[in-house]
């Protein structure tokens, strides 16, 4: 039975105002458009942040870095997700257990929980579909998918993601990147842990690791970040675009020992996904890499470092809510599950 949900249900409420990965080291990248405000209206055009931003570690995400990040809110932030076409957006079953989508507003174009936000926009929800096959006892297929109440535009600070498709490959050596609004103590490294040494740690708890889940943490413990935006986006960089290959799904405890972090397999879910979204389908994108496959250990790790308390981006772990959408660049690999 797992102890807690990476979910924190009291957070920082968000004023409204008018209208507001994996890199390798500090790579920048190139943007589709230079300008701010130019509209992009396909979801072809998914994982191009429009601004020509750095990617630079430890620093607070300059607004538009991360285009896709969405904030969920019923008053206040409870979870993260990813806005994946013009109409929809992905995020974790477990956020949204009534499937009532009475009350759920989705802000975009926010970069921070406080304050001002020239490019936010906020929709309610017409429509909520959780996977048939969710289980909330086991967290299996822990996906759900929001239709927005009306469509909103692409701009410079607004854009989806690319998705991982069902033929992609992960393996050791992929930096990866989890985006949202978070708190974590400073220093220390944090590595991917195979899903076969994962499944082994979480069985001693009657916890089932499977082929639809990816697994991330230290194995030593002592370091990590809790309770916060479950549903959010891990995502990677291949060729110019950015593919979300993951979605933040749950923990137990925090910072233990050889108890990584749990998060959901986009590329499971391809034909899932098609299946709901019959028109202006969102942008599938075959990741693919080589390396050793190690299902034992890490290649390579990341640090913390925050001493500011604002959000931070982490290689495949939730976040604190707290403040400004952050970042860190890390060199972490995913490993690719062995049946």
């Amino acid at each position: 039975m797992l102890e807690h949900w990476r979910w924190q249900p009291s957070l920082n409420t968000v004023e409204d105002s008018p209208g507001e990965g994996g890199h390798q080291a500090e790579e920048s990248y190139e943007g589709l458009l230079a300008g701010t405000g130019a509209e992009i209206h396909l979801s072809s055009d998914c994982g191009q942040p429009p601004l020509n931003t750095r990617i630079v570690g430890g620093q607070d995400a300059l607004a538009g870095s991360w285009p896709w990040q969405v904030s969920l809110q019923k008053t206040k932030h409870f979870c993260g997700g990813s806005l994946i076409n013009n109409l929809w957006v992905l995020t974790a079953a477990h956020c949204i257990p009534s499937g009532n989508p009475a009350g759920l507003t989705v802000f975009l174009g926010l970069q921070s929980l406080q304050g001002s936000n020239p490019n936010k926009v906020s929709r309610t929800v017409a429509q909520i579909i959780v996977h048939p096959d969710y289980n909330s006892v086991t967290s299996n297929n822990d996906i759900a998918l929001l239709k927005l109440s009306s469509s909103v535009s692409f701009t410079s600070y607004i854009s989806p993601v690319c998705l991982a498709a069902s033929d992609s490959s992960f393996y050791s050596g992929v930096n990866s990147w989890v985006t949202g609004w978070g708190n974590v103590g400073e220093g220390g490294g944090l590595k991917l842990v195979g899903n076969r040494l994962c499944y082994c740690n979480y069985n001693s708890r009657r916890v089932t690791i499977t082929d639809n889940m990816i697994c991330a943490g230290l194995t030593e413990g002592g370091k990590d970040s809790c309770q916060g935006d479950s549903g959010g986006p891990m995502v990677s960089k291949q060729g110019g675009r950015w593919i979300q290959a993951g979605v933040v799904s749950f923990g137990v405890g925090c910072a233990r020992p050889n108890i990584p972090g749990v998060y959901t397999r986009v590329s499971q879910y391809q034909n899932w996904v098609n299946s709901q979204i019959t028109s202006n389908q969102p942008g599938f994108i075959t990741f693919t890499s080589t390396g050793t496959n190690s299902l034992l250990h890490s290649h390579s790790q990341f640090h913390l470092d925050n001493k500011r308390g604002h959000a931070l981006l982490l290689p495949l772990l939730p976040l604190h809510p707290s403040s400004h959408l952050h970042l860190m660049s890390p060199s972490l690999p995913m490993e690719r599950s062995t049946p």
